[in-house]
């Protein structure tokens, strides 16, 4: 799946024929790290992954989404930093916010904002270490290959944009740091969110997501995260002292650290509560690490409730049934439950306080 705090998998390890974790979760899932797939999960949940029927005007393929004819091209300028944009993810982009302005998108709550644009990204594929592959920080942007935190990210940041009624890249672009970075700024390596309830609580203190696992009747665990530092080897941008140091600062300054999450066998019964687009990241019993893979909320139109997320090996996909789904995740205890705060509602809506 994704993430384990983004770190390479260790060749030695054998692959669990059950779904795996995504590891890597904690770089974003540590990192945006590399993925360590074979360690945390067995791909699969034992029922059909599958994109599900959408109407004609919302049944987007591999790399595109329809738009209606005439509208009019957007301009796409990046933020200083961030890494130029393909003429493949560009296009992309002006198709979806082509699409989101002819639809009136922003009319809509946030959660289907957010399930509507996770809908057009399905059948893109999955790629780890997007945001490792340059030795210096830089903003990636990417509309055609994800991994799990970055595909949650990207959904969130346009949803941000079209709820607002601000189609223009540069706010894209400007969301998407905002989410990915302590305080919003880029600051080199250790300015990544690298573990993703670390990204859960600087983001909530911003006012972006709310974490609502408490609220549905989850539990706090004290946890130390220290499985970056510990898996070094598996880190290439690790391999720099100074970048190391950094990062096991990093990890002091959040630990000890609690871990609020829903446990597994209380999820089918919060269905009725969850709502399309929250953000679902699956907590683990892994030590030094919190969570192993990422994906949003998917409320079927018959009325089931699922997964739509970026795993190995299959892309932007939908697992059809979230509680199965996790109770075949390899190490999964529960799952952190985070709702996107409409920007529209900020000023009225304060967040909910970490406990």
């Amino acid at each position: 799946m994704c993430p384990v705090p983004h770190a390479t998998a260790p060749q030695s390890v054998a692959i669990d024929p059950r779904p795996i974790a995504e590891p890597g979760t904690a770089s974003h899932l540590p990192g945006h790290a590399t993925d360590l797939e074979p360690i945390l999960f067995a791909q699969g949940d034992g029922s059909p992954d599958r994109a599900p029927h959408l109407p004609p005007e919302f049944t987007p393929q591999v790399g595109q989404t329809p738009v209606q004819p005439g509208a009019p091209v957007l301009e796409a300028t990046a933020l200083p930093g961030s890494e130029s944009l393909s003429q493949q993810d560009r296009e992309r982009f002006q198709r979806l916010m082509q699409l989101a302005e002819a639809r009136s998108l922003h009319r809509l709550p946030m959660g289907e904002i957010v399930q509507t644009i996770a809908d057009h990204l399905l059948g893109s594929r999955y790629q780890a270490n997007l945001l490792d592959q340059s030795p210096q920080e830089r903003l990636v942007v990417s509309l055609t290959r994800f991994d799990c935190v970055l595909f949650v990210e990207t959904v969130l940041a346009l949803a941000q944009g079209v709820a607002r009624q601000d189609y223009s890249y540069q706010t894209f672009t400007h969301s998407l740091q905002s989410l990915r970075y302590r305080d919003g700024v880029m600051d080199g390596y250790c300015s990544r969110l690298h573990y993703f309830s670390d990204w859960i609580g600087d983001n909530q203190r911003r006012a972006n997501v709310q974490n609502i696992s408490l609220t549905l009747g989850g539990i706090s665990l004290p946890k130390m995260l220290n499985f970056m530092s510990g898996n070094r080897q598996s880190y290439a941008r690790l391999n720099d002292a100074r970048t190391y140091q950094c990062v096991r600062q990093m990890e002091s300054t959040i630990n000890p650290f609690l871990l609020s999450y829903l446990p597994y066998h209380q999820i089918r019964q919060n269905y009725s509560r969850l709502q399309a687009g929250d953000i679902v990241a699956i907590a683990t019993d892994i030590p030094g690490l919190d969570v192993t893979h990422t994906g949003l909320v998917y409320r079927d139109p018959g009325g089931g409730l699922g997964l739509i997320h970026a795993t190995p090996g299959k892309g932007v996909i939908v697992s059809p049934d979230l509680q199965r789904y996790v109770n075949q995740v390899e190490d999964a205890i529960g799952v952190l439950l985070v709702r996107p705060v409409d920007p529209r509602q900020k000023s009225a809506t304060p967040p909910e306080r970490i406990l």
